[in-house]
């Protein structure tokens, strides 16, 4: 098949490929694991990327699912206001503040804890997380041991270590945390909780 740009395709078309490479290479995903998981040959995901297949809403939206970004990362004009207009919503006792766009690969928040007595059950799931303390005393249970970590302290743990995260009874503690997917839809959208646990 030919390329794209020896079509006289629209020039955005042309886009699709290494953006759909660029998007695989942040999560550190191989060409073989990414298109298994998306129903499709490495051969097709490969010849996808270089522009030596033509894409395919077939092909895209499995693609785009798998990654966790929207079809329109990979297909629209770059441009617009690159300012973050997402507002701060609460979460049981918890504000979760955006602070990067909805479709970035990576989720980054300004997250408040209120005060609590003790810690929240821990948890697993996939993925690594990354806080860095502004104010307040953040309690990190991570695989059976509490850590506090003052403001101006940075944690970064894999997830796949029953850990928790909560403020302390001494004060709401801010902080502005990275999460992977994973811990994204872990932290920030599941089911109210007590008033003392996280989101």
């Amino acid at each position: 098949m030919p390329n794209w740009q020896t079509m006289g395709m629209d020039p955005i078309l042309r886009h699709v490929g290494p953006r759909l490479r660029a998007a695989r290479r942040r999560q550190n995903r191989t060409i073989e694991e990414l298109a298994s998981r998306a129903g499709m040959s490495a051969s097709t995901l490969s010849r996808l990327e270089s522009g030596k297949r033509q894409a395919t809403l077939e092909l895209l939206l499995p693609l785009t699912r798998e990654l966790g970004i929207r079809l329109d990362d990979l297909v629209s004009a770059r441009g617009g206001d690159p300012r973050v207009r997402r507002p701060a919503e609460r979460r049981g006792n918890m504000t979760v503040a955006p602070l990067t766009l909805a479709h970035a690969p990576v989720q980054t928040f300004k997250v408040t804890y209120p005060p609590a007595a003790e810690a929240p059950a821990p948890r697993v799931h996939d993925g690594y997380e990354w806080a860095y303390v502004l104010s307040g005393t953040l309690r990190l249970l991570l695989d059976g041991e509490e850590h506090l970590i003052a403001p101006g302290e940075a944690v970064e743990f894999d997830t796949q270590l029953p850990h928790s995260v909560s403020a302390t009874m001494a004060g709401p503690a801010e902080v502005v945390s990275i999460f992977s997917a994973a811990g994204e839809r872990m932290h920030t959208h599941r089911p109210e909780r007590a008033p003392d646990q996280p989101a």
